[in-house]
């Protein structure tokens, strides 16, 4: 067992945790999600419109969703926010100075989406870009080239080379740096869900025969060109476990795999790991939960559904997959925290658990068992200032439990690109209700900056 797991007594979620040279204020944090800040002159405004609350509510750490390390491809959704530029992140340093005001860290998440990106998806994207092609670590497996002969998805892949790699792994370095420069004080990798750092990792994506065909190798790669330029800022990644998988689909990560994996980027230096179970696609492993039928029936996004899948009937096929996905991956409360044990098990660094997490009795649960701090994302969509109940000295005991349903009414509208915001009524009401009897009002905030 690693020295740091041998402790007498569990840590609170009230407990400071130390990240690499950054210590966290507490052990809850707000997990990446979709901004849709895109990268206009509103962009830092619209940042810290969704990220502030999480920080003056107490949140440890705030981080902010996927952001592309490239100027042109790349990106998985509408609306995600681009770094490759020095001079756009260092107008994001009010965004850290914003968090840091509150006692917050901020960490920003650094994206690639490789083969997951828009132009391989989205219809209408990629009729407007024709010139894009997707970067690809191997030919796209033989399930993927089936969906486009069908129309479903469009591939027009360029395997990047060795040199390619390392330059790509350079992008996330230089990314990195801005970030750093502008106030950021921790690094978070997009190493699951199917984005590039994934397809690395991946037997079902990775059929390389250079160095790179080590799953390890790309994220050694990134870790060693942010050292390079910034040195000992903390440096944390997700990292995949494919037990999602339909069976029968291909060599994928297991979850033995995905401990392996972790054990080897915990040796070579990253600061924490996020390990994550999910599939080989960008399918509901990643979110689970109930069918959002309300968000596929509401009329106002049907355009937007139409220009992402070509045509209403397209869509119409994406949605009833999507019920069928529904029903393959139900919701279970805290589904990576076995997987987060296994890890944290054999890893001296933090594991951080997120997934399925609402309530702070399974929070207080999961601290120095699975996990050395637990994160929420979909839940922050109804109640931006949810640290304050959480983190309550009586939450446990009170019952304190997020207000979300599951329901993911508030990430489907998001490929039409729509912003993510709850959109289901009696959650949205209760949300009200407790905002009207105050209790998001944090009981334990010291002044801000700005107010000594």
């Amino acid at each position: 067992m690693p020295p740091e797991r041998q402790r007498s007594s569990v840590p609170a979620l009230t407990d400071p945790l130390a990240v690499g040279d950054v210590t966290l204020p507490n052990r809850l944090y707000r997990a990446p999600l979709l901004e849709h800040a895109g990268n206009g002159p509103d962009a830092v405004d619209t940042l810290i419109e969704k990220l502030e609350p999480a920080a003056a509510a107490g949140a440890g750490l705030v981080c902010q969703g996927a952001t592309i390390v490239r100027e042109e491809g790349g990106c998985a959704a509408p609306g995600m926010t681009r770094v490759h530029d020095p001079d756009f992140v260092a107008t994001l340093g009010r965004l850290a100075e914003t968090i840091h005001d509150h006692g917050g860290r901020i960490a920003i998440q650094l994206e690639h989406g490789g083969l997951r990106s828009m132009e391989t998806w989205h219809r209408g994207f990629r009729e407007r870009n024709p010139g894009l092609e997707q970067l690809a670590v191997s030919r796209p497996p033989r399930p993927l080239r089936l969906l486009d002969r069908l129309g479903f998805l469009d591939y027009d892949a360029h395997v990047l080379g060795t040199d390619e790699c390392r330059e790509l792994a350079a992008d996330f370095g230089r990314a990195a740096a801005a970030a750093v420069d502008a106030g950021y004080d921790l690094v978070h990798l997009a190493g699951a869900n199917m984005g590039i750092l994934h397809q690395f990792a991946s037997p079902f994506y990775n059929r390389r025969d250079d160095e790179f065909g080590d799953p390890a190798r790309f994220f050694e790669a990134v870790l060693a060109e942010i050292r390079d330029r910034v040195g000992d800022v903390p440096v944390l990644t997700k990292v995949p476990a494919e037990t999602g998988a339909p069976p029968g689909i291909g060599p994928t990560l297991s979850a033995d795999d995905c401990v392996r994996l972790c054990g080897r980027l915990a040796d070579a230096g990253y600061d924490a790991l996020v390990p994550v179970n999910g599939s080989v696609f960008w399918d509901m492993s990643v979110i689970r939960g109930a069918f959002p039928g309300r968000s596929w029936r509401d009329e106002r996004f049907r355009e937007g559904y139409v220009d992402a899948f070509g045509s209403r009937p397209r869509a119409a096929l994406v949605a009833a997959a999507n019920w069928v996905e529904s029903l393959v991956y139900s919701r279970e409360p805290a589904w990576n925290a076995a997987l987060c044990r296994r890890v944290r098990e054999r890893v001296g660094v933090p594991v951080l658990c997120e997934g399925g997490i609402r309530d702070r009795e399974t929070i207080d649960g999961l601290l120095g068992d699975a996990a050395d701090a637990v994160g929420m994302a979909r839940p922050f969509y109804a109640e931006p200032e949810l640290p304050a109940r959480l983190l309550r000295e009586d939450a446990a005991a009170d019952g304190v439990a997020a207000v979300c349903a599951d329901c993911n009414n508030c990430v489907v509208p998001q490929a039409a690109g729509e912003p993510g915001v709850c959109r289901t009524p009696e959650v949205l009401r209760e949300a009200g209700e407790l905002r009207g009897a105050g209790a998001y009002e944090r009981t334990d905030a010291e002044p801000t900056d700005a107010e000594r």
